[in-house]
């Protein structure tokens, strides 16, 4: 192609794509969620626990206080005269340092807002007045103890004094949830590399397919998502390396069968230029080149038709027709073309007329490329059967028969790919290009039928066409 060329407008939707693809990469949006969920889970498991962990912190200041107050008891009980100001220094600092308050309550007096005097008595007799209750305003933890003379101690401490516990419980705790985020953090990134390292090979490997490289392999391994699109790279390396050596059969094909004719009519053409033909023979020599002119026009009309059937611009003319019609009339030129080949054909019609809506055009092409076909590879004396009928409402049935060496299972197979019966013939028996039974496959399925190749009882190969009657209705 030459470099100054002009370029083609690059297709919206393709830039589009390519804009939308400048995004974050697939490894960072995997690092990216798994940063994002760590830090979802920290926050989640923090709200859950803080209550949790602010509940133990009170649970174990109050033990303490507890234990405390057991000591405070003993103290006070070992001292002559316990008193207020009896207790240990210390034990004292102990208590000062816990901002605990140590209340000494004589026997029958009471802590208003507290306790009452009742309380004591309950407490003397074996009650338990330990736990965290209101006072001030404020809430507090409070731990009570019995002295042997009548007296109690009581320790008082506010409940936000438990709060540097449970800071420090949930700092600890929280340590550990960012150590768990740093590791998860880490290992995001590591499984995010390993995931899309198979992705990145595929994309090279995509890309080498792209640029006509047919060694490329894949190893069909890690999870199943990724072995599954490797496994249909390979499957796509090797569906293009059979289709790209069925187009090379094809083009030898059509180069051979366009030569052929081209050859042939070069030589006359130069034998009359020349005046090497006598004037006597110019005229058959001319009728042979206008026939091998008309082989080529043909040939060439095929392979427009078969270029053109996916493309919009395929011209379909949907009208009434009488396929029993079409048969007949197409019978009757070919039965002289296989009585020059000592062929004999028969025709065969369900019904003396069949109507339906189609393109008779292409419907005939049908038939003259399946009898053609068919008058080519049967060796003489032999036969060639056209069948037409409608085994069914809104079905028609063309089948062509014949007596030829037949196809195998296989063959029947790929009988309308193109070039695909040359490539496996060629030199073998007679064989066309392909383009014909190519044909015949791609107007069935624009005719709303289908095409079937298989075994007939002449001893040779049937092709079996069924077309839709009611088109464009």
């Amino acid at each position: 192609m030459p470099t100054d060329a002009p370029r083609k407008p690059a297709d919206p939707v393709i830039v589009n794509l390519r804009n939308r693809a400048h995004g974050l990469s697939l490894n960072a949006r995997i690092a990216l969620v798994t940063v994002a969920s760590a830090v979802v889970a920290v926050l989640v498991a923090g709200a859950i626990s803080y209550p949790l962990i602010r509940q133990a912190a009170q649970q174990e200041s109050l033990g303490n206080l507890q234990r405390l107050a057991d000591a405070t008891a003993v103290a006070l009980e070992r001292q002559p005269g316990p008193g207020p100001d009896q207790i240990p220094n210390r034990l004292a600092n102990t208590l000062r340092s816990e901002d605990i308050t140590a209340l000494y309550v004589p026997r029958g007096a009471s802590i208003p807002g507290l306790f009452g005097a009742g309380d004591f008595v309950r407490l003397q007799a074996g009650a338990v007045l330990d736990g965290q209750v209101s006072y001030a305003g404020d809430e507090v933890l409070v731990a009570v103890r019995a002295l042997t003379d009548g007296n109690a101690v009581v320790l008082t401490q506010p409940v936000q004094a438990t709060g540097r516990l449970a800071l420090a419980a949930l700092a600890r705790f929280a340590f550990a949830l960012l150590v768990g985020a740093a590791l998860a953090v880490a290992f995001g990134l590591l499984l995010a590399r390993r995931l899309t390292r198979p992705l990145r090979d595929a994309a090279q490997a995509a890309k080498r397919l792209g640029a006509g490289d047919r060694d490329v392999e894949l190893a069909v391994t890690g999870p199943p998502e990724i072995a599954e699109l490797n496994e249909a790279l390979n499957e796509l390396r090797r569906d293009l390396a059979i289709s790209e050596g069925r187009q090379r059969e094809f083009l030898l094909s059509i180069s051979h069968e366009l030569r052929t004719p081209l050859t042939a009519i070069r030589g006359y053409a130069e034998a009359i230029t020349d005046g090497v033909v006598p004037v006597s023979e110019i005229s058959a020599k001319g009728a042979i080149v206008q026939s091998e002119a008309n082989r080529l026009d043909l040939l060439v009309a095929d392979l427009l038709d078969l270029a053109r059937l996916d493309a919009v611009d395929f011209s379909v003319s949907i009208v009434p027709v009488d396929y029993a019609a079409i048969a007949t009339a197409a019978a009757a030129v070919w039965r002289d073309r296989s009585e020059r080949e000592g062929m004999e054909l028969r025709l065969e019609l369900g019904a003396s007329s069949i109507q339906g809506r189609s393109d008779p055009t292409r419907v005939r092409q049908i038939i003259d490329n399946l009898c053609a076909n068919a008058l080519r590879v049967t060796p003489s004396p032999g036969v060639l059967v056209l069948h037409v009928s409608a085994p069914q409402p809104g079905w028609v049935k063309i089948e062509v028969r014949d007596s030829g060496p037949g196809l195998t299972p296989d063959d029947c197979r790929v009988a309308f790919e193109p070039a695909e019966l040359y490539s496996r013939y060629q030199g073998i028996r007679r064989v066309g290009t392909g383009v014909g039974l190519a044909l015949v496959g791609r107007l069935s399925t624009r005719l709303g039928g289908t095409a079937h190749a298989g075994s007939a009882p002449e001893g040779g190969a049937c092709f079996t066409i069924y077309l839709a009657t009611n088109l464009g209705i």
